[in-house]
């Protein structure tokens, strides 16, 4: 009987390429969403900047579609896992918005919604893309909606404000206001929108109706 040893590691090392290949391809197709945009984020532009053969493409994700779609489950992982520790400490309105600023600056800077707002604009003119988008921007509007009720807690405007609404505006006009800001190049606007909607978060604490208990945790606020 032959030994099984060889054989199988031959299979470990050829996985360990494969999954090597794949991120690489994953990672290529963000810069060349970042870059390029959707128009240009060809099999053959992706496969360039990964420097493999595209081929290889349509062998690990049979379409470019699927491969740009992986390539935006890898941002909003990687985004909403920073958001999560971003807000993990946040007791009050005001920091909330502080932190959405601080947030929305790194994104700027490094493109990251920008794969996803290029993904959106391809969902118009590929069929089928707008329901997979959709679904995957459900998370995010998710993590609004418990960053809401986290920073309002026991208040009295907890009780009243409808997170999930208000949730899915805030997500609308985060994406809004990076599409608006990649298009001329001018983040003032945005970055002042923060700061007015800081400014009020403020007067919302001075006048009691804002944040959250001192015993309350953003866990126990979920509950």
């Amino acid at each position: 009987m032959a030994k099984s040893g060889p054989s199988s590691r031959l299979v470990a090392e050829g996985t360990g390429r494969s999954a090597a290949t794949k991120r690489s391809l994953v990672a290529a197709a963000i810069e060349t969403l970042k870059t390029e945009g959707f128009a240009g984020a060809s099999a053959r532009a992706i496969a360039a900047r990964a420097g493999c053969n595209q081929a290889l493409i349509f062998y690990h994700f049979g379409s470019v579609v699927t491969l740009l779609l992986a390539a935006l489950d890898e941002v909003s992982a990687s985004r909403l896992e920073r958001y999560s520790a971003a807000v993990e400490h946040v007791r009050s309105p005001a920091e909330l918005v502080e932190v959405a600023a601080a947030v929305f600056r790194e994104d700027l800077d490094a493109g990251y919604v920008t794969v996803l707002v290029e993904m959106i604009a391809g969902a118009s003119s590929t069929s089928g893309l707008g329901a997979e988008v959709a679904a995957r921007i459900a998370p995010w509007t998710q993590f609004a909606r418990r960053a809401i009720d986290d920073a309002f807690g026991n208040s009295a405007l907890g009780s009243v404000i409808p997170s999930s609404e208000v949730a899915h505006g805030i997500v609308a006009l985060y994406l809004g206001l990076e599409l608006l800001t990649h298009l001329d190049g001018d983040r003032a606007p945005a970055l002042a929108l923060f700061d007015h909607a800081k400014q009020l978060a403020t007067l919302v604490e001075a006048l009691g109706v804002g944040g959250m208990s001192a015993a309350a945790t953003p866990t126990q606020a979920r509950k």
